[in-house]
């Protein structure tokens, strides 16, 4: 008989508490549990990234659903001892809300209360490298109805009718693009998994893939079976090792268990997948360059038709999603299409996973319902702007996006709205942008990332981009000219128009919907050399307020360049009668030289009166 199991611990071991040391925090947990001699009665589970990464490590106790962020190892013992023994959680480590209260349970916290969880179902909640837990949670149920009461027909039908869109950035619609690969006649297809996120601050595939891969594995078994193929390959980046290591050992676990392979529950259909390790290019995002770099060619893209459901993977027809779509396909399975369309909106059904990044109190993993505002993801549930500051943009879509002022943050987040602001939903990548966020430089980051990433085979993304960043960096230094604003316009819907794949034909994006709303900060780095955002190397100036300045002369020892030199301050008035203050000393303060400055805003870091400002 086993033994009873008072409490379930579970510790985030996504990447990122990984890197934050929640390995050192599981094996402090089971030494304290072992001392307590209780560590058969406590079960302490590794999970997938559940979500809020910038509270890691993070520990979360059932029954009771008790939250711990930022867990060190040294904290396991009373955790132990006064929550596990005496039933006392220790509320020092409970997160607190925007408002400063502390939140005990995880269903409270703001940052989940909003978000429903499809794709992201078992990330948090089991232990990725233990089939059994997916089982338990209706894992490879979906497969087993396929096979034994669906034909393929019914599968692809069923995702026609839920209105599946595909997440890898377009939107096409899924089932489609599944008939399309199933009507085609061939001795061999191929089911290909693009894991190949390459986004700046996107982390939504990765995550499910160290957190769920097993949803993968069924999803895409099913996708076999849906078109005809019996072989299917996982693309995934050298850079995700955690990921490459839990699909690995989820492989090995399906083939033990029956569930991959042969003859899959005597239903006579047979499928195998096997890993393909990218070298971590952006441009093998792009379907034709993702199937070159997996036959061992350089990843470049080729011109469409005929697309990969004709002739796909060694010229075989091929079906292709990413990562999130495929982590939606089980569920709808076993819930049904009406269910599926009665979340989100009517053109998009369903939940979009977003990585929050950048200027924003809660950054994470979020899953939310399409449809949902930029306003609540960024205000209950980011939980607001640092500091207090006022939100000036997001970046959706990452390097192939577009921007979204603060004038559209009630937008709603599904495709065709974001197509019509300028935008475009992407994988899922979402950076807030504060106030002090300088557009144009921001404009110039993403298309230094396309150029860079570009593999050079079409002229208008090779030579059209290099142009436009060279334009971009003048602005920036301050060498901006009239008429740069409408040359960046010309070339960016020319490259839009020509390039011959998806990144050429997306990496003007950040530049024309940045120049749509942010028209003016273009016109100030030209016309009054001035960078708005205070971010423009060339363009900034630092200043000392005398009023505020209190001469105690720390910013002129900072100065590495002795750019800042003593004056004398306002004279104090002397009393007209020869009284007391007649002779009192003027207060002295300090300017800085900005033709000797270095912009490195040391004298601002060091100032303890806020008398130093970047203009």
């Amino acid at each position: 008989m086993s033994p009873f199991i008072r409490a379930h611990i579970l510790v985030c071991s996504g990447a990122g508490c990984v890197s934050s040391g929640c390995h050192e925090v599981y094996d402090s947990l089971m030494h304290a549990l072992e001392n307590e001699g209780i560590l058969s009665e406590v079960k302490v589970i590794k999970t997938g990234c559940i979500g809020s990464c910038d509270l890691g490590p993070t520990v979360l106790i059932y029954p009771d659903g008790t939250f711990y962020q930022k867990v060190k190892p040294e904290d396991a013992k009373e955790i132990v001892e006064e929550h596990i023994v005496k039933g006392r959680p220790v509320a020092r480590l409970f997160p607190r809300q925007a408002e400063g209260e502390p939140c005990k349970n995880v269903s409270s916290l703001n940052f989940f209360k909003k978000q429903v969880k499809v794709v992201l179902r078992n990330c948090g909640v089991i232990d990725p490298e233990n089939i059994y837990e997916y089982v338990a949670r209706d894992g490879y149920e979906a497969l087993a109805r396929v096979l034994t009461d669906m034909t393929p027909k019914d599968v692809i039908d069923t995702i026609k009718q839920a209105g599946l869109r595909g997440r890898g950035g377009a939107g096409f619609p899924t089932g489609l693009k599944w008939e399309f690969a199933q009507r085609v006649s061939s001795d061999e297809k191929y089911v290909v998994c693009n894991a190949d996120e390459g986004d700046p601050g996107a982390f939504m595939d990765r995550s499910v893939l160290e957190g769920d891969p097993h949803s993968i594995v069924e999803a895409m078994t099913i996708a076999g079976y849906a078109i005809g193929a019996s072989q299917g390959y996982i693309y995934v980046r050298a850079e995700y090792p955690l990921a490459v290591s839990r699909l690995t050992h989820a492989i090995e676990e399906a083939h033990k268990f029956g569930v991959l392979g042969e003859n899959l529950f005597g239903s006579g259909f047979s499928f195998d997948l096997d890993i393909r390790v990218g070298a971590g290019a952006f441009v093998c995002g792009e379907e034709t360059a993702l199937l070159a770099s997996m036959e061992g060619k350089r990843g470049m893209p080729r011109p469409r038709p005929p697309f990969p459901a004709n002739e796909g993977l060694f010229r075989k027809p091929t079906l292709i999603n990413n990562v999130e779509t495929y982590a939606n396909i089980a569920p709808i399975i076993l819930k049904g299409a009406d269910w599926f369309k009665s979340i989100g909106t009517e053109k998009s059904p369903g939940t979009k996973v977003f990585a929050l990044a950048g200027k924003i109190n809660n950054t994470g993993l979020v899953e939310v319902p399409m449809g949902t505002t930029l306003r609540e993801i960024v205000y209950e549930i980011g939980g607001g702007i640092p500091g207090g500051k006022a939100f000036k943009a997001a970046q959706t879509g990452g390097p192939s996006g577009g921007c979204i002022p603060e004038s559209l943050l009630d937008i709603s987040m599904e495709y065709d709205t974001l197509t019509k602001a300028g935008a475009m939903m992407g994988s899922g990548g979402l950076i807030i942008m504060d106030e002090d966020t300088c557009m144009v430089d921001i404009a110039k980051f993403f298309l230094q990332f396309t150029q860079d990433e570009s593999c050079g085979k079409c002229v208008p993304c090779r030579e059209g981009t290099k142009v436009m960043l060279d334009i971009l960096t003048r602005i920036t230094e301050g060498k901006g000219q009239p008429g740069d604003i409408e040359t960046l316009e010309s070339l960016g819907n020319t490259i839009k128009n020509t390039a011959l794949c998806g990144l050429g034909q997306t990496a003007p994006n950040p530049v024309l919907s940045s120049i749509r709303y942010f028209r003016d900060e273009y016109e100030a780095h030209i016309d009054e050399k001035r960078c708005p955002g205070g971010v423009c190397k060339d363009l900034v100036r630092y200043e000392i307020d005398a009023e505020k300045c209190r001469g105690c002369s720390l910013c002129a020892k900072a100065c590495p360049v002795q750019a800042i030199y003593p004056v004398a301050g306002e004279a104090a008035l002397a009393d007209a009668s020869g009284g007391e203050g007649a002779h009192k000393p003027k207060r002295r303060t300090y300017e800085i030289d900005n033709s000797k400055c270095q912009k490195c805003g040391e004298c601002m870091s060091v100032c303890r009166f806020d008398a130093v400002s970047r203009r």
